[in-house]
């Protein structure tokens, strides 16, 4: 009988897994894949989800920083800088290992290579079972991203209403080319995916380059995405990715009797960026904190409640103005997105909500008197 189950060890299991094995909760972790594994991301990493690590992030990860960016919207370029490192790009099949060797180091069981298959909430136990047997623990963490199921014991799987899809690729490059084209910026084109936008971003040896838009209106993504390339001077035969992304901000369940879910299975990713690192750890980090406030210190299993308090105080506001912002730039794209493109200085605010100095409702509140003045 273990303490907690983590079913999924990519960012939010594996910062799970590390706050549980450092609070002494008998720990297992399953991933169905082998680590280091491939996944399919942009590898955006901000400051502000660097700021959930309790170690320093070591250089040799760090592929590129950035501080600004470039946005394109019908022709139109505008570009905006801050004087500081907004992010920094990462693979995320390093990323995802380094922090699930983190997890390993506190002395947590971790088992790779093993497929959760469903989990039960029984009064006094949960149940798990896998490919290779079934395991009970007090607690479940379900992290196993937007594609998996197992969290339907605690809530149905999103509509297609709920989430938006991606598609992604890498265009290998030497990294003078890339200096020269990006230097310390990223790349956004609004108005080629279906209300979304596509995205150049710069590694060591390739371009992440990517397309993400709202279902109804990317009906075929592959096709749209072989344009974007085409448009951005990319030909070749390129291995295409596809993946979804919840909507953040939505109202969903999020615990069980038993079991919690975090990250982008509990659906906790910024609308409008996509971006989900920085909830992803830090509910991962919030599920082992709540779970081993009732198995080490005491508390009554009506304590696993708090889990959604903290996550609501710690970034539901944002997650909840970023829907807001992302269904008006989504419903009327061309008078949102012109608006939105039209100065640097719009650009300039929306990198301060980036960099986590401003939430969502704060720049739309500015954004609306801003406009409202001009």
């Amino acid at each position: 009988m273990y303490d907690v189950i983590i079913v999924g060890g990519g960012p939010s299991g594996a910062s799970a897994g590390r706050r549980a094995g450092k609070l002494g909760l008998n720990t297992l972790l399953l991933d169905k894949e082998e680590f280091p594994r491939y996944k399919p991301c942009g590898g955006g990493l901000s400051d502000h989800a660097i700021s959930y690590l309790d170690f320093e992030l070591p250089e040799e990860f760090i592929e590129w920083e950035v501080t600004g960016a470039r946005v394109f919207f019908k022709g139109q370029l505008i570009e905006a800088h801050k004087d500081h490192r907004l992010s920094v790009i990462v693979s995320r099949y390093m990323f995802d290992n380094l922090l699930l060797e983190k997890a390993k180091e506190t002395g947590i069981e971790v088992h790779t290579g093993e497929k959760a298959l469903c989990c039960r909430e029984m009064p006094e136990y949960v149940e798990v079972d896998t490919n290779r047997g079934t395991y009970r623990a007090k607690f479940a963490i379900v992290a196993e991203g937007a594609q998996g199921f197992i969290k339907t014991c605690v809530r149905p799987v999103d509509t297609k209403e709920e989430y938006g899809i991606c598609m992604v690729t890498e265009v290998p490059a030497d990294e003078k080319e890339i200096e020269e084209r990006l230097g310390k910026t990223i790349e956004l084109h609004f108005g080629v995916a279906g209300g979304g936008y596509g995205w150049v971003f710069p590694h060591k040896t390739y371009y992440s380059v990517g397309i993400g838009g709202v279902v109804k209106d990317l009906t075929h993504p592959k096709e749209i995405m072989l344009e974007f390339l085409k448009d951005n001077g990319f030909s070749g035969n390129y291995k295409l990715h596809g993946h979804k992304i919840p909507w953040g901000g939505l109202k969903r369940r999020v615990a069980g009797s038993r079991v919690l879910l975090s990250g982008d299975a509990a659906g906790f990713v910024d609308s409008f960026s996509g971006e989900g690192l920085a909830y992803a750890i830090s509910s991962g980090q919030f599920a082992a904190e709540v779970i081993a406030g009732i198995c080490m210190r005491g508390g009554k299993i009506k304590d696993l409640n708090k889990y959604e308090s903290l996550c609501q105080a710690e970034f539901g506001t944002h997650l909840k103005y970023s829907f807001l912002f992302s269904k008006m730039m989504h419903n009327f794209p061309d008078r949102t997105f012109k608006i939105f493109t039209s100065s640097e200085k719009m650009i300039d605010k929306y990198l301060e909500v980036v960099d986590f100095n401003i939430d969502y409702k704060d720049y739309l509140l500015w954004a609306l008197l801003n406009f409202k003045l001009r």
